[in-house]
């Protein structure tokens, strides 16, 4: 039995992580039958979702958990692309994942309204008398982490100016295709799609969801995803306290 370990529907997207969203996508794409638990993110080494049981075998984050079912089924995600486009492919996931990604998390976490109205909900079981203290302490890991790496150090205009740049070129890659690389969804339009989803949902007080939204193939291509990935929610309710 195969259990896919993450969360569902929250702040208007199919899950308030990409990278789960992500999963959930590729393991539709390889055709497997599989359950939806939610996490317990203090139950795997990693501490990050999303995470896979293969039966026995526990394979954490996104990357991996692809590669272990492509080996296992003996397909490839990117199959039919050819060597210029799978490396275009890797370039879109990574600038998504690792650039864009970056920017939402830092419009979510770092931002007092948008924290306490979407991320604060993940604390709900610290007890109370210290969960003020956990969240600062985690607020401003996250500060100084993104500091050290230079993305801290821009103000909100020139995250925007640097995801805008980031937009464009998916939507200069879709053009009018209806995914990324054709009339067929491939290994990137999992990734990909899962961040714009993340990024233009309009819970959130930031004007990166106005940025994605400006690209009218954009918006057409998230709901194509959504339609095809995401018609219903097949996530458990997850118990909050």
């Amino acid at each position: 039995m195969i259990t896919l370990y993450g969360w569902g529907p929250m702040f208007d997207c199919p899950s308030p992580s990409p990278y789960v969203m992500k999963t959930d996508i590729q393991l539709q794409m390889l055709g497997l039958a599989y359950n939806r638990a939610i996490a317990d993110l203090d139950a795997v080494p990693k501490h990050k979702a999303p995470y896979v049981m293969d039966g026995g075998v526990l394979i954490e984050d996104s990357n991996f958990i692809r590669a272990h079912f492509e080996k296992k089924l003996r397909r490839n995600l990117a199959a039919g692309l050819s060597d210029e486009d799978s490396v275009t492919s890797w370039a879109l996931e990574r600038m998504a994942e690792d650039h864009l990604t970056t920017i939402m998390m830092m419009e979510r976490w770092l931002k007092d309204d948008n924290f306490f109205k979407g991320p604060a909900l993940f604390f709900s079981d610290v007890p109370e008398a210290a969960r003020e203290g956990v969240m600062q302490e985690v607020r401003e890991g996250i500060a100084a982490s993104e500091q050290a790496r230079g993305m801290g150090r821009h103000s909100e205009a020139e995250h925007m100016q640097l995801a805008e740049w980031d937009l464009q070129a998916i939507a200069i890659q879709l053009a009018g295709q209806d995914y990324l690389f054709g009339d067929t969804p491939t290994v990137a339009d999992a990734a990909v799609s899962a961040v714009l989803i993340s990024c233009a949902t309009e819970y959130f007080d930031t004007p990166l969801s106005g940025l994605v939204r400006g690209h009218t193939n954009l918006v057409g291509y998230m709901d194509r995803m959504k339609a095809r990935y995401f018609a219903e929610n097949l996530w458990p309710v997850p118990e909050m306290a």
